[in-house]
């Protein structure tokens, strides 16, 4: 265990050994909790060798979010609590089985069957689910120790640099794939069995809550990695030349009126509802100057269902594009290509994953830094950071409607990975400013329920979408399509069976991007309001320092 003064005497600094390591480690396990991002570079071919639609492809890949996003509660419970080791020998764990787990099914097919059987799409979804297990274990397990080891000026720019590591992940697993192991889905497996599991290993040596200097914490840190929580109490009125409790125990601590100014901006009349929130809340707040908000307090908190709704609809964007994307290349390249090959197609699915991986991992750079400059130097609300992230959001997919060359889907696809990196950039510092850090994973871990459920909506709706327009249901000019390439080649191309692969271009996925449109732009004018709100708030904050 470690202790404040401890790390006085050993000289840790902001660079030290020790927290330079832990960032290091930490980026590394964010780097293997990623994998869930190359989902669509393998389920077409995992779709086609188990014959499963489009629709049941897509709720496979949904079961890695509901093992990742609806254990992330009870995880961020235990990480905040116990720290990150047993969280990242779970991991571990969970990713060795999952993936290893998915391969055997693929490698062993449906034999002689038609279809796989129930029981085995009951296990295949079970391994997927292990992933996203495994995937959110390491990953909160990373972000807490980083949110912990790094001051406030810094830990937008640190927890990004943390999720980079988590957006590049599909980057780094498909272009070790396609360079050793071109075209074969069973080697992309096992690769994410061992890449995904052994690094946790590794970690759980290296990834410790350094603590900071006593220039930057309060006495409410204690020697067990965390902070320690205090219970709330009833809210007492402030008024001139009162004092405040705070509950502390069996003991109450008593902050002078003076000493409250640098956490709370007082006025004698509140002239918007939302400055009686924000006393309210900084009336629960601890002796570090961040609120300490969770449990039920979160449940009754405006702004946790005002953040909830923005990132359900654009995670939720986010996750139905990542998933599909695959699909959607295959869709284009086949219209656009009747000599269709298998070897090129894979490599087309490859280039959209790395394309989307990278534009992630950049998202979450720039937006982290973005967030800190604007509040730290400009002194803008973080919250207006998500302005920006769902204009890009628009963006996205008011090109994906337009772009119906393959060669040049890209940029859309870069773009909509900027926005959803840059999204998870972000998130972690506004939580903290929001909420507090005592409690950060925690809370964190419920307004992870968010992405699955927009996730599940849009997703499911892409399925639907592209299985309505296969070639055996609608038009005649799908089935002309279909026939040239039976022409060209003698049989049905590899990995595409005809009654699973939609390949009429753009008119198999539009008419969802429509709705996920529709989504973003509700979201911008919420993220706008949040803005507001949070400008609202810092501006009283500010105030009470000049």
């Amino acid at each position: 265990m470690f202790s404040v003064k401890g790390a006085e005497r050993d000289g840790q600094g902001f660079l030290s050994p020790p927290r330079i390591a832990t960032l290091l480690g930490s980026i590394l396990v964010a780097l293997c909790s990623g994998t869930g991002y190359i989902y669509s570079a393998y389920a077409p071919q995992l779709g086609a060798r188990l014959h499963i639609s489009h629709t049941k492809v897509n709720v496979v890949g949904l079961a890695a979010n509901v093992g990742g996003h609806v254990s992330s509660p009870l995880l961020g419970c235990f990480v905040d609590a116990k720290g990150p080791r047993i969280p990242l020998i779970g991991a571990f764990l969970c990713s060795f089985i999952g993936y290893a787990g998915i391969q055997r099914i693929y490698d062993n097919g449906i034999g002689s069957h038609t279809s796989i059987s129930p029981v085995s799409f009951g296990i295949l979804a079970t391994c997927l689910l292990f992933t996203g297990l495994g995937a959110t274990a390491g990953a909160t397990a990373a972000i807490n120790t980083t949110a912990k080891s790094f001051p406030k000026s810094a830990r937008a720019t640190t927890t990004g640099l943390v999720l980079s590591g988590y957006g590049l992940s599909a980057f780094v697993f498909s272009v070790i794939a396609h360079t050793f192991f071109p075209g074969d889905t069973s080697a992309l497996l096992r690769l994410l069995a061992f890449g995904t599991s052994i690094p946790m290993l590794v970690a759980y040596f290296v990834v410790r809550p350094v603590p900071l200097p006593s220039t930057c914490t309060s006495p409410m840190i204690n020697g067990n990695e965390g902070y320690e929580p205090l219970p709330t109490g009833d809210i007492i009125p402030l008024t001139p030349g009162s004092e405040m409790m705070i509950p502390a125990g069996e003991s109450g601590v008593h902050i002078p009126e003076d000493q409250l100014e640098h956490g709370v901006h007082h006025s004698s009349e509140p002239s918007h509802a939302i400055e009686m929130d924000w006393v309210k809340d900084q009336s629960r707040s601890r002796t570090d100057g961040l609120p300490d908000i969770h449990g039920i307090q979160l449940f009754r908190s405006p702004d946790f269902y005002l953040i909830v709704v923005i990132i359900s609809l654009l995670s939720g964007t986010g996750i139905m594009y990542i998933n599909n994307v695959g699909s959607i290349v295959l869709a284009l390249y086949a219209q656009s290509n009747p000599e269709y090959d298998h070897l090129e197609a894979s490599k087309r699915q490859a280039a959209q994953v790395s394309t989307l991986s990278v534009g992630n991992f950049a998202g979450r750079i720039v937006m982290g830094l973005t967030s800190d400059f604007m509040r730290t130097h400009l002194r803008i609300s973080r919250a207006y950071c998500m302005c920006i992230v769902s204009s890009l959001f628009i963006i996205s997919q008011v090109l994906a409607m337009n772009l119906s060359d393959v060669n040049t889907l890209w940029i859309a696809t870069v773009l909509l990975g900027f926005a959803y990196g840059g999204l998870f950039g972000q998130m972690p510092a506004i939580m903290i400013e929001w909420f507090g850090l005592a409690h950060f994973s925690e809370n964190s871990g419920w307004t992870s329920i968010a992405p699955l459920v927009g996730g599940n909506v849009f997703s499911i709706m892409l399925g639907r979408d592209l299985d309505a327009h296969t070639p055996t249901q609608v038009s005649d000019t799908s089935q002309k399509v279909r026939h040239t390439l039976v022409a060209a080649h003698g049989l049905i191309p590899r990995g595409m069976p005809s009654e699973h692969q939609c390949i009429v271009g753009q008119e198999c996925y539009i008419s969802s991007l429509r709705v996920t449109l529709v989504a973003c732009i509700v979201a911008l004018g919420l993220s706008t309001w949040a803005g507001i709100r949070d400008g609202r708030r810092n501006k009283a904050e500010w105030g009470s320092h000049t």
